[in-house]
């Protein structure tokens, strides 16, 4: 009996380390962030930046730090061509986005959507059961180089972590200057 449990074990663990393996690096969906105001971000607009897509709960204490920590890196490497975009995805979103920004120094843009919009955009079942936040970053290519599982990455809510990803991103193809070294900022065409 142990033995027959030991290897279903390792079976879950096999498949869940294969889906994990298998989320990123692919093509990211479009992706379109209403805003409360009505401004409108898509994802394809933001072509050759680095982008952190963070899903969340506005009630969730770990979508809450985790806006904190992506506002505190935004505010950091913005300048080297880092954008942030924010979608809650619980009920009355559009209401409470608005309070949770103001509450939590929010210092990028954060829309509202479904629980859908996540499954759609994270390639996860409608069936599966999703833990919150969950995060996407972007390459200046547009491929998901990193995502979390349904089950959440506690390593895409690590400030160190992300610092060190972003950081790598960040150096690949940044745009060139006249003097042939990275430019601080990227210029869309």
């Amino acid at each position: 009996m142990r033995t027959l449990t030991s290897l279903a074990v390792a079976a879950a663990l096999s498949v869940s380390a294969a889906f994990a393996a298998d989320t990123a690096p692919r093509k990211a969906p479009e992706l379109t962030v209403t805003e409360p105001s009505g401004q409108k971000t898509t994802l394809s607009s933001l072509k050759g930046k680095v982008v952190v897509v963070t899903f969340i709960l506005t009630t969730c204490p770990h979508c809450q730090h985790e806006s904190e920590m992506l506002t505190k890196l935004y505010k950091e490497m913005k300048p080297r061509g880092l954008e942030v975009l924010g979608v809650a995805v619980n009920d009355n979103a559009q209401v409470l986005v608005p309070q949770f920004m103001q509450e939590f120094k929010v210092g990028f843009p954060v829309g509202y959507g479904t629980f859908n919009d996540t499954n759609a955009f994270m390639e996860y079942s409608a069936m599966t059961r999703t833990m919150y936040p969950q995060v996407a970053v972007v390459d200046r290519k547009g491929m998901i180089r990193a995502a979390s599982p349904f089950s959440g990455d506690p390593n895409l809510q690590s400030e160190s972590y992300m610092r060190n990803l972003l950081d790598t991103l960040l150096k690949e193809g940044a745009p060139a200057s006249k003097s042939g070294k990275a430019t601080a900022s990227n210029h869309q065409n």
